[in-house]
């Protein structure tokens, strides 16, 4: 199993269990982190959504504030959805008193932009890089992009507002590939990771 890609699922809040079947479908070995030590062993990582001000200040209770921005910092690949993309976002527009991200996108996020639980919606996202049609992107509390630097890459916009942004070794999305039972997102990331961990393997 040394061979195998090894990603985890930031397991302090949301949907773990949907990402982790989703990595599973796109052939990695995927495990929730909850730890640094589990931080330490993963080739990648997912952060999924749920609420980022709670996921920020467990990060920090249970001491995976720090290893995250090293290993994101390091060049870890790292795919934020939903509340995971304001956790990868360097700056955040209103945030929560003492709300920290981990940074690694050079973008300015607005949390909730598309409205309330009650204003959740999907809709066909055409994302660059990802063949065969577009996407169903499920949107739910969801944020979007503001702006982005000059080292950022838009992959997808909804209604004229950015919504996937790609940098480095950092993916993010607003919406939740992994409730849609469609890989492709997925796929890519892995995809990320292999070419990370095995340059020119791709």
């Amino acid at each position: 199993m040394s061979d195998a890609l090894v990603i985890g699922v930031l397991a302090l809040q949301g949907d773990v269990r949907e990402h982790l079947i989703a990595l599973a479908a796109a052939d990695a070995v995927a495990r929730p982190v909850r730890r640094p030590e589990e931080l330490a062993e993963v080739d990648g990582l997912v952060v999924p959504g749920g609420e980022s001000t709670t996921i920020s200040k467990l990060a920090v209770l249970f001491g995976l504030m720090e290893p995250l921005r090293a290993r994101v910092q390091a060049g870890m690949p790292v795919y934020g959805t939903c509340a995971g993309m304001i956790m990868l976002a360097d700056k955040i527009l209103d945030p929560r008193s003492g709300q920290e991200t981990i940074g690694g996108i050079d973008m300015i996020v607005r949390r909730n932009a598309f409205g309330r639980q009650n204003e959740s919606f999907e809709a066909a996202v055409d994302i660059a890089g990802i063949e065969d049609g577009p996407v169903e992107g499920v949107f739910i509390r969801a944020p979007w992009v503001e702006s982005v630097g000059a080292r950022a890459e838009v992959l997808a916009e909804h209604e004229g507002h950015i919504v996937a942004v790609r940098q480095g070794n950092a993916l993010a999305t607003s919406f939740h590939p992994e409730l849609t039972g469609d890989h492709r997102v997925h796929a890519l990331f892995v995809d990320m990771v292999r070419e990370n961990r095995n340059p020119g393997a791709l």
